[in-house]
């Protein structure tokens, strides 16, 4: 099966989906998780053109009109899901060996913010796949000691939250490796201007063991990511919202409770990124802290 939906079992597997649509999939019954689909590894592998040995020949930048029509079959699912025609959504790279506790994808692979309409998904979805043989990637697998041939990429594409703040979450500290805190960095808008590190963030430190807040830093927030007609754009924050704090107390210590709960149900330390729609909390990517020497 070339789609597979989020909350579904089959959609569990890391093989299929890779790291990030399959840890997202595992805990779509609990949290508020968007809906969305992933296109398989597999159906990367056909349009790769892989060989009976797993070596891929170099990807056409075309794609096959049956793979096409599967894809628009599901956006158009989605759309029913969702409630409206064309949704926008996002749509991410998932690799089946990313994001594991020793390494992270981050960046490494494309994204594509604001998409709409099934022409623009489809193409956002061979951008992706065309990532996997940037000189960017192919030199971090080498980097990890990773093989450069053979490599499996699935694509989850997700309506998008247009979120007026956003935030990482760490259930660890990164900086100085303790278990006993919880990290959160938050901004306005869509969270990849914290991802990219061009604006600095609130930044949150809390204790574990009764939540008292450890440290609290209000940064001058002068950069935000917000939606375009066509995909996202950087723009000014307000003047008078850059030293305003981009969630609130009661915010923070929700964000807290979830990195701690998401920590318990995955077994190790987590890294994920959230956004808030007005008071409505999205859980939008989880995945291990790869900077902590031991897990």
């Amino acid at each position: 099966m070339e789609i597979l939906w989020l909350g579904h079992a089959d959609c569990h597997d890391i093989t299929r989906a890779g790291a990030k649509a399959a840890h997202l999939s595992r805990l779509a019954a609990a949290y508020r998780i968007p809906p969305g689909f992933c296109i398989s590894a597999a159906a990367y592998a056909q349009w790769a053109g892989c060989t009976g040995d797993g070596h891929p020949a170099l990807p056409t930048p075309s794609i096959p009109p049956a793979l096409y029509n599967t894809i628009a079959s599901a956006y158009r699912d989605l759309s029913t899901v969702c409630g409206g025609a064309d949704p926008r959504v996002a749509v991410r790279s998932s690799a089946v060996d990313e994001d594991g506790a020793t390494h992270s994808w981050a960046g490494q692979y494309e994204t594509y913010l604001n998409i709409v309409g099934v022409d623009a998904v489809a193409e956002a979805v061979v951008q992706c796949w065309t990532s996997v043989r940037t000189a960017r990637a192919l030199a971090y697998r080498r980097e990890q000691g990773l093989g450069t041939e053979g490599v499996c990429l699935a694509v989850l594409v997700q309506q998008l939250v247009p979120a007026d703040a956003a935030a990482v979450v760490f259930s660890a500290n990164p900086v100085t490796g303790s278990r006993d805190e919880v990290v959160i960095n938050a901004g306005w808008g869509l969270g990849e201007s914290i991802v990219s590190g061009t604006v600095t963030p609130d930044t949150y430190v809390i204790r574990k063991a009764d939540l008292a807040m450890v440290s609290r830093d209000i940064a001058e927030k002068r950069r935000m990511t917000v939606l375009a007609p066509a995909g996202t754009h950087e723009v000014p924050v307000p003047r008078r919202q850059q030293r305003v704090p981009s969630i609130d107390d009661s915010q923070v210590l929700e964000l807290a409770r979830l990195g701690m709960a998401l920590e318990s149900a995955m077994g190790w330390p987590v890294d994920i990124e959230c956004a808030y729609r007005g008071r409505d909390l999205y859980l939008l990517q989880c995945r291990p802290i790869s900077t902590l020497s031991v897990f």
